[in-house]
């Protein structure tokens, strides 16, 4: 079968591009470093923007387009911004081929080089902060909410499907405001949309922080984190939302004229989310079967596949899928009748559950004699014969109690290999043993920062967002620390 994937249990890694491959949601590119997504995997996504294009409109922003190409000067305005992106950057330095002199196809004419080389965009602050200079002028002008979904480059050695590649879709919200307190509170906002869309919609748990200064986004006061913990103990950070202060404003000297006419500089923020979302979303749920998907993601909610022995039967009890299949669509259900005849029920049984689908109906010709269906759910693989009465309406519910049992497992999960530690022997210990999350204190420098990630390769996740924050003494160099943070190994 073609399902076959690496077990988890043998090789993870394994395990996770097998599933992204053998489920048809992207591969590899002969661009090396870049990959292809697939029908299957791109339709999970447009899900996913859909989705997360109304709660951005839902909270006031609006969607734009700015170019891919971005002058290399803009990034030598901002030191700390272009540090942060200076070895990840693709440089286009000529705009022209020609035919080669020897025939032999084309070559890069060396008498077209650009006057000033253009950066292929690993993030748009900089040629969206030129712009904001000409539409900022007085306080009427603010607040400016804009969201743009793109691809960006950031040239990656190492990568990863969906998770780290060359080239990756995202969306990029780029905010100005007239008060150093309205661009934090956007900020936070924004970090809460994310996580309330990873929580209600992807199913998956998140933790919510601050980045530690070596973390933050580069020109960034400072960074606020959604972090999830994949099924094999690690991290992934899945989303960020920065609050950029007034750098870029001075850096492309964008003022506005306050209230009392006096000009200011404008303040700032920036967040994103981008398709590595959909690795978060594999590494979540799924298992050795294939995906897991919660059905508020999942392109089709549930299928219906006809079994039959002979051809006088299958009109039957097509025309009985159909039936169900339109009192499911006119309750807001998005389902499939596979009638093709290229492959037996069994092929078809074992694909739908790679892929995912969260409801499978089975319907024979005993079926038809006793008005049943048989239903399988994906999560829990766990089948039941019901009457095929009112079944649109058992789905409708069934659904949501699939989407809330995923994110509990995942919660569960979460809780279980999130642990406490003191001492710096118990942290390595735990570290080494069980992995997950770690909470412990940490004084708040740089070097000893450092110092944990050389020899454990674990870093800081994110300083939690905690109102009642527990004092105690760093567990390596016993300074005092104001609050536990979040250690993890991470992708």
């Amino acid at each position: 079968m073609a399902k076959v994937l690496t077990p988890r249990s043998e090789n993870y890694a394994q395990w996770y591009n097998d599933l992204v491959i053998k489920a048809g949601l992207a591969e590899n590119s002969v661009v090396r470093g870049c990959m292809v997504i697939k029908p299957y995997g791109y339709a999970i996504w447009e899900k996913m923007q859909r989705v997360l294009d109304d709660m951005f409109k839902e909270t006031g922003h609006q969607n734009a387009y700015f170019p891919l190409f971005i002058p290399k000067s803009f990034f030598s305005k901002e030191a700390d911004h272009v540090e942060g992106f200076a070895k990840e950057c693709a440089v286009v330095t000529h705009y022209r081929l020609k035919n080669n002199p020897d025939g032999k196809g084309v070559v890069v004419d060396p008498d077209a080089k650009l006057e000033e080389e253009y950066i292929v965009r690993p993030t748009s602050e900089t040629i969206i902060w030129n712009s904001y200079r000409d539409w900022i002028q007085s306080h009427r002008d603010l607040p400016i909410k804009i969201n743009q979904w793109a691809n960006v480059v950031r040239w990656e050695m190492r990568t990863r499907l969906f998770l780290r590649t060359s080239e990756f879709l995202w969306q990029e919200g780029h905010t100005a405001h007239a008060t150093r307190e309205e661009a934090i509170e956007e900020a936070e906002t924004m970090l809460k949309v994310y996580a309330g869309f990873a929580e209600k919609y992807m199913a998956m748990p998140v933790l919510q922080g601050y980045k530690t200064a070596s973390e933050r986004f580069a020109g960034a006061e400072e960074t606020l984190t959604i972090e999830a913990l994949m099924q094999d103990g690690k991290a992934l950070q899945s989303g960020t939302s920065h609050f950029l202060g007034q750098n870029f404003a001075r850096v492309f000297d964008v003022k506005f004229q306050n209230k009392e006419g006096k000009e200011e500089f404008v303040w700032a923020t920036s967040w994103g989310v981008s398709t590595r979302l959909m690795g978060a979303l594999i590494m979540s749920h799924s298992d050795d079967n294939g995906l897991v998907l919660p059905p508020k993601l999942a392109p089709v909610q549930v299928v219906i596949v006809p079994i039959y022995k002979k051809e006088e039967e299958l009109r039957q009890i097509v025309d009985q899928a159909d039936k169900i299949a339109l009192a499911l669509k006119k309750q807001g259900v998005s389902v499939k009748v596979d009638d093709d005849d290229k492959h037996k029920p069994g092929w078809k049984f074992a694909q739908y559950e790679l892929q995912g689908v969260p409801v499978r109906l089975a319907i024979g010709p005993r079926d038809m004699q006793n008005g049943t269906v048989e239903l399988a759910r994906r999560d829990t693989l766990t089948k039941e014969l019901l009457p095929v009465e009112g079944i649109e309406n058992h789905i409708t519910e069934l659904l949501d109690d699939i989407q809330n049992s995923i994110y509990q497992k995942a919660l569960n999960f979460r809780k279980e290999n999130t642990h406490t530690v003191d001492t710096y022997d118990e942290f390595k210990k735990v570290l080494n043993e069980k992995g997950g999350f770690i909470l412990a204190h940490w004084d708040g420098t740089d070097e000893t920062e450092e110092k944990i990630k050389q020899e454990t390769k674990a870093t800081i996740r994110c300083i939690p967002i905690d109102s009642n924050p527990e004092p105690g003494k760093c567990m390596v160099t016993g300074k005092p620390s104001r609050q536990r943070v979040v250690f993890a190994v991470s992708y």
